[in-house]
């Protein structure tokens, strides 16, 4: 018999957005913070400010994660949501084993103070 087995590739830009998506969903994240990476990791990169970054080590997929919290978030619990969120996502929609996940808070997100007066 032959084997007749396909090979699935996906692009790291589509696990980036996964990631991403992942990552919002949990509450107390504000965003997504973009994050300078050193000059070896711009050139690597599409470019230089990404706030996911994805390695794939032996088969298996590491991230890092930078985001920006809600001031009134409990940063720590944001934090190991956001891990768990993301590698439950990545490894039930690409069936990849995801053996890390780092998350940076990177910044806190304030109100914005309205200079209007009403």
């Amino acid at each position: 018999m032959a084997d007749n087995a396909t090979k699935l590739s996906i692009n790291t830009e589509v696990l980036r957005k996964m990631a991403e998506i992942a990552t919002l969903e949990i509450d107390g994240v504000a965003s997504i913070a973009k994050k300078n990476y050193d000059l070896k990791d711009a050139v690597k990169a599409k470019g230089p400010m990404q706030g996911i970054k994805i390695e794939s080590v032996n088969g298996a997929l590491e991230l890092g994660i930078f985001i920006t919290v809600k001031k009134d978030a409990k940063v720590k619990e944001v934090a190991a949501k956001v891990q768990e969120n993301v590698k439950d996502k990545i490894q039930t929609m690409t069936n990849t084993a995801v053996t890390r996940v780092n998350v940076v808070v990177a910044d806190i997100a304030f109100d914005k103070i309205s200079t209007d007066e009403e």
